[in-house]
């Protein structure tokens, strides 16, 4: 599981966007269980997504499908890369930046 936080500006429109992204990165409709959205796709057994507490930041908890070919692998990851920008409003640098920051 993992917590991402969500760029200033963006966090009123979250848990609209967190769907309309699913939809529009991985084709697929997810579906909603208590507040986590839920989808399978490619590499990806099971995504599921939620708003963090205050709608600040969105946790991600993925499981993986080890038995998939390369090609899916890739697929999956650029798909995934791109909704994370997508949603949080940061690019994968800023991402990394920001977690090295939190760390030391």
């Amino acid at each position: 599981m993992q917590e991402y936080p969500i760029k200033r500006g963006l966090t009123k429109d979250l848990p609209a966007r967190i769907v309309a992204e699913l939809k529009n990165c991985f084709g697929v409709e997810p579906t909603e269980s208590g507040g986590t959205y839920r989808i399978a796709y490619g590499a990806l057994k099971r995504l599921d997504v939620k708003a963090g507490a205050g709608g600040k930041t969105v946790i991600i908890d993925t499981e993986s499908d080890m038995t998939v070919t390369d090609e899916v692998i890739i697929d999956t990851n650029k798909r995934f890369r791109k909704y994370l920008d997508v949603v949080t409003g940061f690019s994968t640098k800023e991402r990394v930046k920001r977690a090295k920051g939190e760390v030391t």
